[in-house]
């Protein structure tokens, strides 16, 4: 598929998303919201995708919201508020339910929604110079793009009101030190190193890293018993599934697994 403000290539097991809309900071209007959706639909239903890298072209990861495609649309801003937000979470939905995980590559500043995507990521990896910030109440505006349900888990909750109602702008230092990143690289390094974070992970097992991130995404609502036994469901269809017999095999004949995704 082609997408007008996303790139996509798929090749050796990693799908890399690249946001492109560089010419306007890779800001959210309704047409890189569908194509998120697209992509996220793409990704999560192709059978030879097992890891996802997100990147963006430019100096910008993402600054948020188109906020000029939004005050053009005059009074009918709600609607359109409305819509842009149903492609996006969406898709950010389908890729946290995904198998894949999905590992978000940061280079410079992430606000508004690009922070709120950052935050949604399972392995987040930013550069040195890089910026956080959720800006969308210094526009008289309320959270989206599931920030409101990743940020108190990923930073705290005291953390996550600070964010949301100050603005505050973190470092990438500060975003690792959180707990909003999971490592950050030197500057001109991050392609290097996500993608071959990415390709390590799509030579893995992943099926149980579907399994993974559906135990994480419950573990708050559950309570221990039914987590217990969403848990004992879990690894005992990975004890039956291919790559499960696998993985035990080469550990007990100390050989290298060859993971298929099964």
């Amino acid at each position: 598929m082609s997408y007008e403000s996303i790139e996509l290539s798929i090749e050796d097991g990693v799908a890399h998303i690249i946001l492109n809309r560089p010419e306007d900071a890779n800001s959210l209007n309704l047409q890189l919201a569908k194509d998120y959706f697209d992509v996220a639909m793409e990704v999560s239903t192709n059978s030879d995708v097992r890891a996802v890298l997100m990147t963006a072209r430019g100096s910008i990861f993402s600054a948020g919201g188109d906020l000029k495609y939004f005050a053009d649309k005059g009074d009918d801003v709600e609607a359109a508020l409305h819509e842009v937000t149903a492609y996006l979470h969406a898709g950010i939905a389908k890729m946290a339910r995904m198998d894949a995980p999905l590992i978000i590559g940061i280079d410079g500043v992430a606000a508004g929604a690009g922070m709120s995507i950052a935050a949604s990521g399972d392995l987040v990896l930013a550069t040195e110079s890089s910026r956080f910030t959720m800006a969308y109440t210094a526009a008289g505006l309320a959270p989206d793009g599931s920030s409101s349900f990743y940020l108190p888990r990923v930073v705290g909750l005291r953390r996550a009101q600070e964010l949301m109602l100050t603005n505050r702008m973190l470092s990438a230092q500060e975003a690792l030190d959180w707990g909003l990143l999971t490592k950050v690289v030197p500057d001109g390094e991050l392609m290097d190193e996500a993608m071959k974070l990415a390709k390590t992970i799509a030579k893995g097992p992943t099926k149980a890293y579907g399994q993974v991130k559906n135990l994480l995404l419950t573990t708050f609502g559950n309570g221990l018993e039914t987590q217990m036994e969403d848990e004992s469901r879990a690894i005992a269809s990975m004890g039956v599934s291919a790559d499960g017999r696998e993985g035990v095999d080469a550990f007990l004949n100390k050989r290298k697994p060859e993971y298929k995704g099964q």
